[in-house]
């Protein structure tokens, strides 16, 4: 999926609007609005959060305070689709590796297995840049919270899961500097992820 219709020769350097959309709910339904008018506090915003990384550091919403980001779900032991979702991740991270105002954010789903330590090994095996790309892990109820509830990750609309339901998907999710969704990507696709680079460039140009 993503959040605009993406062809090859549009989405390796620009996207096709000028200013993104804003999504407040999980059918990722595209809301266009003037970033200067009022109702842009009221949509939806991630809320605060405090999770731990692969350094053993406090990572809350201060730490993204004034930042984009970009935000999946993953664990280190995965064989499926995860290590193709870190190989696209770190495209992300070298396109935006000296560029401070850019981050990434990738949740453990297995937060009992993958602690900071296990984080730590699996980020030096992936040439993850500390500072740049955090690992976390948590209180598995507030990791599942955000993905299912607060980043929309999950397609299964109209479906009631709790954190006994494993979570599991290959969406990237953009989020601008003041905690608002601004777009979804699959991970595995070379093409959307071309498409998250340059919405990336749009959105810090907004």
């Amino acid at each position: 999926m993503c959040s605009i219709s993406c062809t090859e020769s549009t989405a390796k350097t620009t996207s096709r609007v000028a200013q993104l959309p804003y999504y407040t709910e999980a059918s990722f339904t595209p809301q266009w609005l003037d970033p200067s008018v009022d109702t842009i506090a009221q949509i939806h915003t991630v809320p605060a959060f405090n999770l731990t990384n692969q350094n053993n550091e406090a990572i809350t919403e201060a730490t993204v305070a004034g930042k984009i980001y970009v935000t999946d779900f993953f664990f280190t032991f995965c064989t499926g689709i995860c290590p193709k979702m870190t190989d696209n991740m770190k495209l992300v991270q070298d396109a935006f590796k000296d560029d401070p105002n850019v981050l990434l954010l990738s949740h453990s789903v297995t937060p009992e297995h993958d602690t900071p330590e296990i984080l730590k090994e699996f980020a030096e095996a992936k040439d993850v840049i500390d500072g740049k790309w955090h690992l976390v892990t948590g209180p598995r109820n507030e990791i599942y919270d955000l993905g299912r509830n607060q980043y929309f990750v999950e397609e299964d609309l109209g479906l009631d899961k709790t954190e006994a339901d494993f979570l599991h998907t290959e969406n990237f999710i953009l989020v601008d500097s003041n905690r608002h969704i601004r777009g979804i990507y699959n991970g595995l696709n070379k093409v959307s992820i071309a498409q998250l680079i340059a919405d990336i460039k749009t959105l810090k140009a907004e």
